[in-house]
């Protein structure tokens, strides 16, 4: 018995003194989840402030690329343009002005979408690909004129951002042709065309006597009921007026370029936003329409999505409303006497 007793003894004391040591205790614990804290907090700080500064990098990064690959856009459609239209001009298609400025314009011509005002007006020559039949199977290309409108909307439409967006609005002529056999719609039966004109579309008038080219632009009237929209072509254009803006700013501080022997209108002639605006001399020495384009984005809208009070301009916010400017000479020009 005493010997059991020896080897139990012997046994148990090891194991009790490697149980003793083997725990922490309540102070240690406390201790080190202190420690812990101290450490993980000013690391999860650094790591949330680096997303941030990452995410609005990334905002600005996005808006600027938007910003350019607009003004690229647009760029290419006004190399086309044979007529663009100033104040004056957006004026009598919009039916704003008095019969005796626009006698054949006395009611709107252009689509009105909702809180959207017309910025860029313009004729170009459109391409049309193999529209033309020479013999058998040999088609050929040809142009057609298309009238095209941009307009800045800033609503309050949750499919897009609190912020502006650019609307890009199109009509275009149809190819003449003798052999279509179906009728276009809003033209008669004698009509051939193929394509067909968009509905609504209407040539502009040069037959006029004794009026200057712009009037006789000024003065086209379209068909109406139109069946295109406007697309949009870019969101997260600056919205705020100039009396938003800090420090604040007059319209009549936002000019138009004055060099010799041309004149730009600024458009529109009321400018309420400078997220996009244009300077437009529509009939140069030859004939030839010249624009220089505005635009301002705005990235705090990216970040902000929910507050339109929240992502306006700001001078000590400037670096989050990428700003660009283009001229543009078209390519074409109508000949008028």
């Amino acid at each position: 018995m005493n010997i059991l007793r020896w080897l139990l003894s012997t046994q148990l004391k090891p194991s009790h003194k490697q149980n003793k040591n083997s725990g922490f205790t309540l102070i240690e614990l406390l201790v080190a989840m202190l420690i812990a804290f101290l450490v993980i907090t000013p690391l999860l700080s650094f790591m949330i402030s680096i997303l941030n500064t990452d995410g609005q990098e990334q905002a600005k990064a996005n808006s600027e690329q938007e910003i350019k690959a607009a003004l690229d856009y647009i760029t290419r459609d006004l190399q086309q343009a044979i007529y663009i239209y100033d104040a004056t001009g957006i004026a009598c298609l919009s039916g704003t002005v008095d019969t005796n400025t626009c006698p054949s314009a006395s009611t709107n011509q252009l689509p009105s979408p909702t809180n959207g005002v017309p910025v860029l007006v313009f004729w170009k020559r459109e391409l049309v690909n193999q529209a033309i039949t020479i013999t058998g199977t040999q088609k050929d290309d040809t142009f057609v004129y298309s009238l095209v409108a941009y307009y800045l909307i800033q609503d309050t439409s949750t499919t897009w951002s609190k912020a502006a967006r650019i609307a890009r609005w199109e009509i275009k002529d149809g190819v003449p042709n003798t052999a279509a056999t179906v009728t276009c719609s809003g033209f008669t039966a004698t009509d051939k065309y193929l394509p067909c004109p968009d509905k609504g579309f209407k040539p502009f008038d040069l037959s006029q006597k004794g009026i200057t080219l712009q009037a006789k632009m000024n003065s086209w009237t379209g068909g109406g009921a139109y069946s295109q929209d406007p697309v949009v072509l870019v969101d997260f254009i600056d919205q705020t007026t100039i009396a938003q803006e800090t420090p604040t700013v007059t319209a009549a501080s936002i000019t138009c370029p004055a060099p010799t022997g041309l004149v730009f209108q600024r458009v529109p002639s009321t400018i309420v936003r400078r997220g996009f605006y244009a300077c437009v001399n529509s009939v140069g020495a030859d004939n030839r329409s010249a624009v220089e384009v505005y635009l301002r984005g705005n990235a705090q809208a990216r970040l902000i999505q929910n507050d339109e009070t929240k992502v306006r301009y700001a001078q000590s916010k400037s670096s989050y409303f990428p700003s660009g400017n283009i001229k543009v000479q078209g390519s074409s020009f109508i000949f008028t006497k």
